[in-house]
């Protein structure tokens, strides 16, 4: 794992780099103590994600505990749940298995579903790459997260019920006989739970999914284990009934050559021709029509994420209210609609923490209207220098010195302009004298702020867009690229798309195993 940064709050606050590989919980227990000055290690909790850190026998590492997995889940989610400005140009939201966006339960409800679906669909690459060990270090922190949430809520999904199928999978995979006891329990939690959501024999699955079958290898999948258990545990024939039911599915999701092919030659690819059959109980015309819909739903969706980017673009120019809020877009709309200058009324609601009347009576105070106007002003010339600083160095890293940028930048106010008017100056100090009476207004302010101001780290959330020191302290980008990747790529039908050669092998194994114990006993009754 290598080099990973930890950052720590409590009675020592502060950023301390570790070596994942071979750091112990007790050794970043001892460090913590060290530069807290607190008397010794004993002192000292370690709590991660709602999860104390034990020190075992001394020797487990913090790598085990994957807290880079965790703080990065709890950032995101933390960002994407309660209507703060997300750092990032998209926004994690909840759908339904219609692909509708849907609002559950309270902010710390979508914030723990946030994080058990990050984690979830972080793990489900882990089982693709046949990590199955990490994998379930994973899995067991999304089962964490999901258990946060408001069981009430828990219930109408089916999600917790498929993370529990894919830990029995991972504890298959490894054939780690240790695991028996649990995986039954883990199994039956996750029956009663997809009968719950689903409806008993997924009617209610099927109203909703217009008469496909999603669901099969889920289902085959979940019987499969169910026959293996049974059979460890001495239960043959109630093994050999779920490994019979689990072998009529995997038979249903064989695909036709002819099918295949026909789908193919219309221009599908091979995977997503397969996924559309079996979601169709291998109808042609029902695959073609899903394909088609797909199509549809998934060019829909790119616009919305277009459209939601330049939403936050909007947001970011806005700043932050003191409670660290993104501006309400659709109430700002609204002001607008009765009148209010955009700049003016979206200043109105940052101050007021989106509360609409409150900025009305400062919108319409002339007084407070006149603050407000001060301070998009301000906000504009921030924005100004920030645009000039970065041009400035972008243009400085290309190799031109700092002064004749600065001086084309002056004169020609875009960085496109004045990149190419560099380009072609054998002597780009000769743009002094091209225009030197042409400056952008108000350069450099009467706030004797200079271009390096991080305008982000307004304390009163007058930030425009930049994060502050805070935020980048608390993130791990790359560990949050992975967590998000999952989740970005996924459908309505994701957690259903299972290639089942493996289990096709698994169930002609056991069948084999349930044949020689049956012979066994036979011999034995005649003996």
């Amino acid at each position: 794992m290598g080099m990973g940064k930890l950052r720590i709050g409590g009675a020592w606050s502060g950023v301390l780099e570790v070596e994942m590989d071979d750091w112990t919980v007790a050794m970043l227990r001892e460090e913590v103590a060290n530069r807290s000055d607190c008397g010794g290690p004993h002192c000292i909790n370690l709590i991660c994600a709602g999860r104390v850190l034990k020190d075992g026998d001394g020797t487990e590492k913090t790598e085990s505990h994957d807290l880079n997995h965790r703080a990065a889940a709890t950032s995101l989610a933390s960002r994407h749940a309660d209507g703060s400005l997300p750092v990032e140009d998209f926004n994690l939201e909840l759908e339904n298995q219609s692909g509708e966006k849907v609002q559950l339960g309270s902010e710390t409800d979508q914030r723990a579903i946030m994080m058990g679906l990050m984690l979830h669909a972080n793990a489900k690459a882990l089982i693709r790459r046949q990590q199955y060990r990490d994998a379930l270090e994973v899995l067991t922190m999304g089962e964490e997260a999901f258990s946060l949430c408001d069981p009430k809520l828990i219930e109408m999904v089916d999600n917790v019920s498929i993370l529990q199928i894919d830990m029995v999978w991972c504890y298959f995979m490894l054939r780690d006989i240790t695991w028996l006891s649990v995986a039954g329990i883990r199994l039956a939690k996750a029956r009663e739970g997809i009968e719950r959501a689903h409806g008993k024999e997924s009617t209610r699955l099927r109203i909703l999914q217009g008469g496909r079958y999603p669901e099969l290898a889920l289902h085959l999948r979940m019987e499969l284990l169910e026959g293996v258990v049974a059979y460890h545990s001495g239960q043959l024939q109630k093994s050999k009934d779920a490994l019979i039911s689990a072998q009529v599915k995997y038979f249903q999701l064989q695909v036709p050559d002819e099918a295949l092919s026909l789908l193919m030659s219309m221009g599908y690819k091979e995977r997503e021709a397969k996924r559309a059959l079996r979601m169709n109980n291998l109808d042609v015309g029902g695959a073609v029509d899903f394909l088609v819909e797909e199509k549809f739903k998934k060019a829909q969706k790119r616009e919305e994420n277009l459209q939601r980017q330049k939403e936050i673009l909007e947001q970011k120019q806005y700043g932050r209210t003191p409670l660290r809020k993104a501006v309400d877009l659709q109430k700002l709309k609204e002001l607008v609609s009765i009148g209010f200058e955009k700049d003016l009324a979206a200043e109105a609601l940052r101050r007021n923490e989106n509360d609409t009347q409150k900025a009305l009576d400062d919108l319409t105070n002339p007084e407070t209207n006149s603050t407000l106007q001060n301070e998009v002003i301000s906000r504009k010339r921030k924005r100004l220098r920030q645009t000039t600083a970065s041009a400035t160095e972008n243009l400085v890293s290309m190799g031109f010195d700092r002064a004749s940028v600065d001086s084309a930048l002056r004169t020609f106010g875009s960085e496109e302009e004045a990149l190419n008017y560099l380009l072609g100056q054998p002597n780009a100090n000769a743009v002094e004298q091209a225009n030197p009476s042409v400056l952008p207004p108000d350069t450099h302010g009467t706030d004797g702020l200079g271009a390096e101001h991080d305008i982000g780290s307004n304390p009163e959330g007058g930030g425009a867009g930049q994060s502050t020191q805070d935020d980048m302290l608390e993130r791990d980008m790359e560990m949050e690229d992975q967590l998000t990747e999952g989740l970005q790529n996924a459908d309505a039908y994701s957690d259903y798309d299972i290639e089942v050669t493996k289990e096709g092998e698994a169930i002609i194994e056991y069948l084999a195993l349930l044949s020689s114990a049956e012979n066994v006993d036979k011999v034995s009754s005649l003996q």
